[in-house]
């Protein structure tokens, strides 16, 4: 997969899938958020900034990937029973808080809640990720956070199936393939 197209939106998590914009090991690795303007890419692609038409901020790359790094570790501390410093995520929330008022709607002849975003800086376009990320490690079991099982890949979702036992990131890519392989040996073995 190229490094300029964002992953695809497999986790069943904001949060998740915001981590796996960099995977692979080796000759492999990509790294998805490569300026500015891919990060833009990836919120709209995610629905969490669907009309930006302005230039980025300026260092919003940078605060993208600290984020990042920040909300894997605190994830992989929290499966293992520590603690580890929420400093950047924090900094996101505290900054990033969106504004929230009540507006009349003559419409409607009521007041309703409207939410507006507190000024187009970094820490306000990357905050739905950073609250996604609360939400995973304060309202859900994180222990569902799984890491793909085909040898190739790192990939990590939230398994939300009936009997948790999600194997694969994607039935269609990785699941296929290791099935595919799978068949393949007992074939050759029989």
């Amino acid at each position: 997969m190229p490094s300029h197209i964002p992953p695809p939106l497999i986790a069943g998590n904001l949060a998740i899938d915001f981590i796996n914009t960099q995977f692979g090991v080796g000759e492999e690795h990509q790294e998805c958020l490569t300026d500015s303007s891919s990060v833009i890419a990836w919120l709209q692609q995610a629905g969490v900034l669907p009309e930006y038409r302005e230039s980025p901020p300026s260092g919003l790359v940078r605060l993208a990937r600290e984020l990042r790094d920040n909300m894997r570790e605190l994830l992989i501390s929290a499966q293992q029973g520590r603690g580890a410093d929420p400093a950047v995520i924090n900094h996101v929330l505290e900054r990033g808080c969106p504004l929230e008022k009540i507006e009349w709607q003559p419409a409607e002849a009521a007041f309703q809640k409207k939410t507006y975003r507190r000024n187009l800086e970094s820490e306000s376009l990357l905050q739905p990720v950073a609250w996604a990320l609360v939400k995973l490690l304060t309202e859900e079991d994180v222990q569902l956070v799984k890491e793909c099982e085909a040898s190739d890949c790192i990939l990590l979702f939230h398994d939300q199936t009936k009997s948790h036992r999600r194997r694969w990131c994607s039935m269609a890519s990785c699941g296929n393939r290791m099935k595919a392989a799978a068949h393949r040996a007992r074939k050759k073995t029989g």
